[in-house]
């Protein structure tokens, strides 16, 4: 989605502050650097609006929210399915995008017994500038 799309959308002016920083960011935010470019859009923001906004526009579709483990959450302005590479020095988070064969996700719930629904893939290693 344009990000000038963003006002046609009807949300409120927290969430489209909320709504812009992630879009506008090559990187996956956490809530607390979401909240740090929010605050410099619009300083009468607080943390709490900024975490509910995260949460609906997580509902309601305009954002993902990345889980890695016991981590904070990563939000990303990519909704459809795609898969990521983190490092796992400096927590550097990318986007991948991909086409996984069935055969590895027919394979994947042989071995694990459960009913597919979803699959997301990571490379875990180190980027380019931790790897030199």
């Amino acid at each position: 989605m344009d990000v000038t799309a963003i006002s046609e959308l009807g949300l409120t002016r927290q969430r489209e502050v909320v709504l812009r920083v992630i879009r506008t960011s090559n990187e996956h935010l956490t809530a607390n650097e979401v909240f740090a470019k929010a605050k410099d859009l619009l300083p009468s923001i607080s943390f709490a609006t900024v975490y509910n906004s995260l949460r609906y526009l997580k509902e309601s579709g305009h954002i993902a929210e990345v889980q890695f483990g016991n981590g904070a959450s990563r939000f990303d302005r990519m909704t459809d399915r795609h898969d990521h590479a983190l490092c796992t020095s400096c927590g550097k988070l990318v986007d991948i995008e991909m086409t996984l064969p069935e055969a590895f996700i027919g394979e994947a719930s042989k071995l694990s017994r459960f009913k597919p629904e979803s699959l997301e893939f990571t490379l875990r290693g180190k980027c380019p500038e931790c790897a030199s």
